[in-house]
């Protein structure tokens, strides 16, 4: 075991040498094995590995091919020359891989790899909505269900829901299911906007008073925040956009000192990228993307599990879905 632990850590330092500035190298020889056996089993299988920004650098910046928001990996999924896709992230993630790779083997890591969001929503719901706003275009978050994608008209993730809205040339749609990111787009455009309940449960920890503490505590501070934060949160902060939106933000900018108000993983790979910038980090982790480890991608490239499967009559409506979004 030592020698092959020798030889793990060996092939895989060049990629070491990327995060040494957030995993310590302790903390890496932990890893070696399985980022090795990661690379190994995606030359075999060819396959690739989809990856949020939310997961952690070993994940990130070690073994994935294509990194990125929701947006990032649908539009990218599409493009994917491979057998197998293992998704780094949350189930709807890996549905929504599925219904744009029907004939790919689509597989998830932890099949409990959930979202607040998503299960706050059922397709049943939707169609109460549209019973009760007849005429209303129903715009859903990428972040559901492909049930629920197939009760919609067309999906928005949180990059581009104002240009979704916007699109529809419409005076009324109804967006579901997160009440911030709703709120937060209403406020941009004279669409109104009907939202639903639903909340993430890491945006919805921050609050107002958070943005004025840190503002406090760190002077000079550049503030961020994800648009599915309140919109008290969202009024307070310098910037507010995706996660793609905000790391685009410290590669443009360069602030000194930037805090990314959304999953804690993002800020440790953002700063991975751009080692003159100090991030401080008010740290709410979620637990379902925590669910995804090296060991999981492994054992789900070992053994195919978990596979991703989705009802063809479900798919179908879904996916036109997902498409006339991507269309856009």
């Amino acid at each position: 075991m030592a020698a092959i632990s020798s030889g793990a850590l060996a092939r895989t330092a060049p990629l070491y040498d990327r995060v040494k500035r957030v995993i310590p190298e302790f903390e890496w020889a932990t890893f070696a094995d399985d980022v090795d056996a990661i690379l190994d089993l995606k030359r075999k299988r060819n396959a690739v590995v989809l990856a949020h920004n939310y997961q952690t650098p070993e994940i990130f910046h070690g073994v994935a091919d294509i990194v990125g928001d929701s947006l990032a990996l649908a539009r990218e999924a599409t493009k994917v020359d491979a057998d197998v896709i293992v998704l780094a992230g949350v189930h709807f993630m890996a549905e929504t891989a599925k219904l744009l790779n029907p004939e790919k083997t689509v597989l998830i890591p932890d099949l409990k790899a959930g979202c607040s969001l998503a299960e706050s929503i059922t397709a049943a719901d939707v169609r109460l909505m549209r019973e009760r706003y007849p005429g209303a275009p129903i715009v859903t978050y990428v972040n559901t269900s492909a049930a629920v994608k197939a009760e919609s008209d067309i999906c928005c993730t949180s990059g581009n829901a104002l240009a979704i809205v916007q699109s529809l040339g419409v005076e009324h749609v109804i967006m579901l299911p997160d009440e911030y990111l709703a709120q937060n787009i209403a406020a941009q455009t004279k669409v109104k906007i009907t939202a639903w309940k639903g909340r993430c449960e890491v945006h919805e920890l921050f609050n107002a008073e958070d943005v004025r503490q840190l503002r406090e505590n760190h002077p000079g501070v550049t503030i961020l925040a994800h648009p599915e934060c309140p919109p008290e949160v969202v009024a307070e902060a310098d910037f507010s956009g995706s996660t793609a939106a905000m790391s685009g933000f410290v590669g443009k900018e360069h602030p000194a000192r930037v805090v990314l108000l959304t999953e804690c993983s993002m800020s440790d790979n953002v700063a991975v990228l751009h080692p003159d910038v100090e991030f401080i980090r008010p740290c709410n982790l979620c637990p379902h993307m925590k669910r995804i480890t090296l060991k999981n991608i492994r054992h789900a490239l070992e053994t195919n599990e978990h596979e991703v499967t989705i009802d063809p009559e479900i798919a179908e409506r879904a996916r036109r879905s997902v498409e006339r979004m991507l269309a856009l």
